[in-house]
C-alpha cells in the first residue's frame, strides 16, 4: 500500500512528560506486517473488509499444532467465491443462538439452494490440505482472528471533516486520503447534540472536546524533576 503521508505517531500532540523516547511514525502496514512475522505466515485480509484496509483488518482462522491456516485465502478465486455464497445464503443469519436452532435454520438454507453443499465441500477440502489432517486432529485446533484498527490524528481529521461537511476534496494528499477514510468509515458512533451518526476519528478527534481534555488531565504523567 503506497504511503498516504497520513501521521501515526502520537509525538506532536502528547505531552512530552508522557512520551520523551526517540519514537517514529508507524503505519497499519508496519504493524499487520509485525504480526504476520510474529504468527510465522500470510495473514489474508483483502477477502474481508471492514470499512478502508488503511483503518481495519481482519483475518479470520485456526490454530491448530502451533500453526495458523486462514480460513479463506484472499488469493484463491474459489475461496471468494465460497465468500459470496456464504454472505448470499447466511450474511443474515445469526449464529449466536442455541445450536439445534442454527441446525434447523441452515438445513433450511440447504433446502432451498442444495449447491452450497457442494460449495462448502470444495472448501473444506481445501482447508484441510492447508491445515493439514494430522494438526487439525492432534494438535487442539481453535479459532483465532487477528483484527488491527488504526485511528487518524485531529490534524487531518478536523479538515477532512470541514473539507466532506462543505462537499470539497482536499488538495492536500494527507487530509484527502482522511476524507477517503471518513467516507468509507465503519465504525459509526452516536452523536446526540447533531441527531446523527459520525465516524470515530470525527467523534474523538472533532466532536468531543471535552472528554479529549478531561483524558489529557487523568493520562498526565509528573513532570521530569517535578
Amino acid at each position: 500500500m503506497p504511503d498516504d503521508g497520513l501521521r501515526n505517531d502520537v509525538l506532536p500532540a502528547c505531552d512530552p512528560a508522557r512520551w520523551r523516547e526517540d519514537f517514529r511514525a508507524i503505519s497499519i502496514d508496519d504493524v499487520w506486517r509485525e504480526i504476520e512475522r510474529g504468527a510465522g505466515t500470510r495473514l489474508p485480509f483483502e477477502h474481508v473488509r471492514m470499512g478502508d484496509p488503511r483503518c481495519n483488518r481482519v483475518s479470520y482462522g485456526v490454530l491448530a499444532g502451533g500453526h495458523w491456516t486462514a480460513l479463506l485465502d484472499d488469493r484463491d478465486a474459489r475461496d471468494l467465491r465460497v465468500r459470496d455464497a456464504f454472505l448470499h445464503r447466511f450474511g443474515g443469519m445469526d449464529f449466536d443462538r442455541a445450536p439445534a436452532i442454527i441446525a434447523v435454520a441452515v438445513a433450511r438454507v440447504v433446502a432451498r439452494a442444495p449447491r452450497v453443499v457442494v460449495i462448502a465441500a470444495g472448501w473444506a477440502s481445501r482447508f484441510v490440505r492447508r491445515a493439514g489432517v494430522r494438526r487439525l486432529l492432534t494438535g487442539r485446533p481453535r479459532g483465532l482472528t487477528f483484527v488491527v484498527h488504526a485511528f487518524m490524528d485531529a490534524d487531518v481529521v478536523a479538515p477532512a471533516w470541514d473539507a466532506i461537511q462543505r462537499g470539497e476534496v482536499a488538495a492536500d494528499p494527507a487530509v484527502r486520503a482522511a476524507q477517503e477514510r471518513l467516507q468509507t468509515c465503519s465504525y459509526a458512533m452516536a452523536h446526540p447534540d447533531e441527531d446523527r451518526l459520525v465516524p470515530a476519528c470525527v467523534q474523538h478527534a472533532v466532536l468531543d472536546p471535552q472528554e479529549n481534555a478531561a483524558l489529557a488531565r487523568v493520562l498526565r504523567l509528573r513532570k521530569t524533576g517535578a
